[in-house]
């Protein structure tokens, strides 16, 4: 039997290789090995989610590209679908929420699934709307799943609006002091959150996740 050390390593190097086939069979000898050896919230955390942060941090290094971070994000998602029904309901609850969307009128995606992979690896229970999503279904959706974080992406100028209108939906409805809204995408800029009201403009994927770590 693979000892901890043995199934965390082969956890993150199969992310990291994006070998979706060797993350479900190392997550299968988790469960196997069984709690005494090692927790599957261990196992994502320091296996899956390792891997995931090395691969985050060599992207925003241009040491890798994205073909590469797609094929380790749906490793790492391979995995997690063994994983996550073992971990106790109680320990779940404890997960901060995460909204993420792509605004109305922006049917562009990848950044935003890239985004998700890294709020995900950095332990939080992520929603994602989709692409082209009305403010409006932004804000009632944050406001039922009571979220720590609205997250909104564009990579068009003229949907920037629909940013804005979202925070204006949170602030009209009370929610806005309630979570923490951070924004990306290649036309915005700090200066633009600072002026709609948004708490942080995120660079890049790992760079938003880093964020989220140190605040929430």
């Amino acid at each position: 039997m693979s000892s901890r050390e043995e199934l965390l390593d082969k956890l993150a190097n199969a992310v990291v290789g994006g070998k979706v086939d060797l993350a479900k069979e190392g997550a299968q000898e988790v469960l196997a090995a069984g709690n005494d050896v090692i927790t599957a919230l261990d196992a994502i955390n320091d296996g899956l989610v390792k891997g995931m942060s090395i691969v985050g941090d060599k992207y925003a290094a241009h040491q890798v590209y994205l073909p590469q971070v797609l094929m380790s994000a749906h490793t790492m998602y391979g995995g997690l679908d063994i994983l996550l029904p073992a971990i106790p309901k109680s320990e779940v609850a404890n997960r901060k929420k995460c909204l993420i969307a792509v605004v109305e009128g922006d049917v562009h995606g990848i950044g935003k699934n890239i985004v998700k992979t890294m709020i995900t690896a950095s332990g939080f229970d992520v929603n994602d709307l989709g692409k082209d999503v009305p403010s409006q279904k932004i804000v009632e959706t944050a406001e039922a799943d009571q979220t720590n974080v609205v997250a909104m992406s564009t990579l068009m100028t003229p949907t920037m609006d629909g940013m804005k209108a979202t925070i204006d939906g949170l602030v009209e409805s009370g929610y806005r002091s309630k979570c923490k809204v951070i924004i990306g995408g290649a036309p915005t800029s700090p200066s633009f959150a600072e002026t709609i009201g948004a708490d942080y403009r995120g660079g890049n994927a790992q760079d938003a996740a880093n964020y989220l770590k140190e605040v929430l």
